[in-house]
């Protein structure tokens, strides 16, 4: 995707709605649910070398160490964009992530 059909987005995913995003206990705005999505989200990429950032509240950036990056819509994207950047499968439940996340 082109850097400017990523800030006019493509309509809005359902994991970017604002009933998903006001359902978490303490959301207060929009944009500080998705900031505190992508730092949980950036919490399992450090597995991968990988990182998110939002951009302008409209999509996502994902970058790998290189400075390689890819820009996506919504959160169904992320996993399908992060392992064509790595080249290898991505699995947000590996027991080994899934047990650093809970230390």
């Amino acid at each position: 995707m082109c850097g400017l059909c990523g800030i006019l987005g493509a309509g809005e995913h359902w994991t970017d709605s604002d009933d998903v995003l006001k359902k978490r206990e303490g959301a207060e705005t929009r944009r500080r649910e998705r900031a505190h999505q992508v730092a949980l989200t950036n919490r399992i990429l450090k597995h991968y070398g990988l990182k998110m950032a939002d951009w302008q509240g409209a999509a996502f950036v994902v970058s790998n160490r290189t400075g390689a990056s890819e820009v996506i819509d919504h959160f169904a994207a992320l996993w399908p964009t992060a392992e064509k950047m790595i080249k290898r499968p991505c699995d947000p439940l590996d027991p080994k992530i899934v047990d650093a996340l809970g230390r």
